[in-house]
Formats: C-alpha cells, structure tokens, sequence
C-alpha cells in the first residue's frame, strides 16, 4: 500500500514543476541575448545623465560613480539594428556611442570624467560615433 500512495505523489509532483517552464525559458532566453556594459568609476567626480537607445527601444536613467548600467541586444540583429549609448554629467558635453555587441558580454569603461576609457580590458573595437546623434564619443 505505501508504493502506490509513493507512485501517485510522483505522478502529481510532476505537474507542480509546469508553472516553473515558462520561467526557464525566459532565463535561457535572456542569457542567450548579447549584453551591453557600462562602468563607470567610484573615482568619478559627478553622477552622470545617460540614455540607452536600442532600435527605438529607449531607457533613460542615472549612474552615480561606482555603479553599472547594461542592456541587451538582439541575437539576430538585421541591417537596421543599431544600439546607442549617450551620456552627460552635469556640467559635461553629451557623448554618444554606437556599439556592435558580441556576445555574449561587451564592457566598456568609462574614466573619472565620463570619457571613454582606452585600456586593454575596454571592448573599444566594437565602438563608433554615433549614426543618429551629432555628439561625439
């Protein structure tokens, strides 16, 4: 008798991990799309104003020194996709960059007075001006 009441706890048990499908592939989903990030110092003078802009999806925010901000690209990107990255500090010019993402992760660093950083660790090669805004990297 304890082996069929063992049997119908397994048969049921599980249909309780159904819910949780969806939830895994969003989380495949979401690690399979190529990441874009930008740090910023916690040696940086001022918080700095930025704004995210991939093929017309735009998030706006606020980065204080010491913190991160990313986002996510395509994974099949076509000849329209572009993603974008403008920011200013408060008394500083804006800047823009067009960034290629590879995947799986691409950094960029930014120095103590929100310019681009030029050391090795920097994904610099996947970098360009900017094709929609006037301002310069």
């Amino acid at each position: 008798m304890s082996t069929s009441a063992i049997k119908g706890k397994k048969r049921y048990g599980w249909w309780l991990s159904i819910p949780l499908l969806p939830l895994l592939g969003i989380a495949i989903w979401h690690s399979a799309l190529p990441t874009v990030t930008v740090h910023y110092p916690k040696e940086g003078r001022e918080e700095l104003r930025y704004v995210w802009n991939v093929k017309d999806r735009i998030y706006r925010g606020r980065m204080p020194p010491g913190s991160s901000v990313s986002d996510n690209g395509f994974i099949f990107p076509n000849s329209q996709f572009f993603m974008e990255f403008s920011w200013q500090s408060q008394r500083g010019r804006w800047h823009c960059i067009s960034v290629t993402p590879k995947w799986p992760e691409t950094h960029i660093y930014l120095d103590e007075n929100g310019d681009i950083e030029t050391q090795d660790e920097s994904d610099n090669d996947r970098l360009k001006q900017c094709e929609w805004d006037l301002a310069k990297p």
